[in-house]
C-alpha cells in the first residue's frame, strides 16, 4: 500500500529511492569525466580486427573514451528518473550534476597545484613512471576546452531528452517505454556527440577541420545509437524492481505525478 502521505514524492520510500538513484547518477557522471581521459581501442579490446571507418573523407578505426563506459548508464539513468520523478527531477539531477563535475574539477586542479613531495615524484620509476607528478597532472587536468564542451553537452543533451521523454510519455501513456527511452537518448546524444567535439576539438586548440569533427561525431553517435539498443533490457529490469521495493500503489503514484509534472 502507497504511504498516507500528500503526494507520492513526498513518501519516505520514494524520498530514499531518489536518493539512491541521485547518488548512482551523480557518481557515473563525474567518474565518466575524471574516466575519459583515457582513449581505448574497441576492436583490441574485444580481440578483433581493426575496423576502418571511411567518413567524410576521413578514416580511423573505432577508438572511444573510456568515458563511454558509463555514459549509457547515464542514459538509463536519466529516463528511470524520468518515468517516476518527471523532468523536474531530471533537471534538478542534471544541474547538480554540473556543478559537482565542475567542483571535481576545481579541487583537481587545486591538488595539481600542490608542491609535490620529492620523493613521491620518482616513487613509480621502477615501474615505468618517472614522474607521478607529470602523471598525475596529465590524468586529472583535463584541457578547460574538453571539460567547457563536455559539461555544455551533457547539459543540453539532459534538457532535450527530458523533453523528448515526456513528449513521448504524453501520446503512449504507460506504454512503450523501449519507444520513449530510445527515442529520447537518439534525440538528446545526436546533439551531444557534435557539441563536445565542436567545443573541445573544432573551437579548442586542436582546431579540427569540418570534416573531421563530422567524422569522429558520427561514429561516436553510432556508438551510443547502438549501446542504446542493447541496453533497452535494462531499463526494464530496473523499473520492475523499482515497482517492486516501492510497491504497486506507491509505484504507480509516482509515475501518476511525474506524467503530469
Amino acid at each position: 500500500m502507497s504511504e498516507p502521505v500528500a503526494t507520492a514524492s513526498a513518501a519516505p520510500r520514494a524520498q530514499r529511492m531518489f536518493l539512491m538513484l541521485a547518488g548512482f547518477f551523480v557518481a557515473n557522471a563525474i567518474i565518466a569525466e575524471f574516466i575519459g581521459v583515457k582513449i581505448f581501442a574497441l576492436e583490441e579490446t574485444l580481440g578483433l580486427q581493426p575496423f576502418e571507418w571511411n567518413l567524410f573523407n576521413q578514416t580511423g578505426s573505432l577508438n572511444f573514451t573510456a568515458g563511454t563506459l558509463l555514459w549509457p548508464i547515464v542514459f538509463i539513468m536519466t529516463d528511470v528518473i524520468n518515468e517516476f520523478y518527471g523532468q523536474r527531477g531530471v533537471r534538478f539531477l542534471s544541474w547538480l550534476a554540473v556543478g559537482l563535475i565542475a567542483y571535481a574539477f576545481l579541487f583537481a586542479y587545486l591538488a595539481i597545484a600542490l608542491a609535490p613531495a620529492s620523493w613521491w615524484v620518482g616513487a613509480a620509476s621502477e615501474d615505468g613512471v618517472p614522474d607521478l607528478q607529470a602523471a598525475y597532472a596529465y590524468v586529472f587536468g583535463q584541457g578547460m576546452w574538453t571539460i567547457a564542451g563536455s559539461i555544455t553537452a551533457f547539459l543540453i543533451g539532459q534538457l532535450i531528452d527530458v523533453r523528448v521523454f515526456h513528449s513521448i510519455r504524453q501520446r503512449t501513456g504507460e506504454r512503450h517505454i523501449w519507444l520513449r527511452a530510445t527515442a529520447s537518448t537518439f534525440v538528446s546524444q545526436f546533439v551531444d556527440s557534435f557539441v563536445v567535439l565542436y567545443i573541445a576539438f573544432v573551437i579548442g586548440p586542436q582546431k579540427w577541420t569540418t570534416d573531421l569533427w563530422l567524422a569522429v561525431g558520427t561514429v561516436n553517435y553510432g556508438y551510443k545509437v547502438l549501446a542504446a539498443i542493447a541496453l533497452i533490457p535494462l531499463i526494464y529490469l530496473l523499473r520492475k524492481g523499482i515497482d517492486a521495493w516501492l510497491g504497486k500503489d506507491l509505484a504507480a503514484a509516482l509515475k501518476r505525478e511525474a506524467a503530469e509534472a
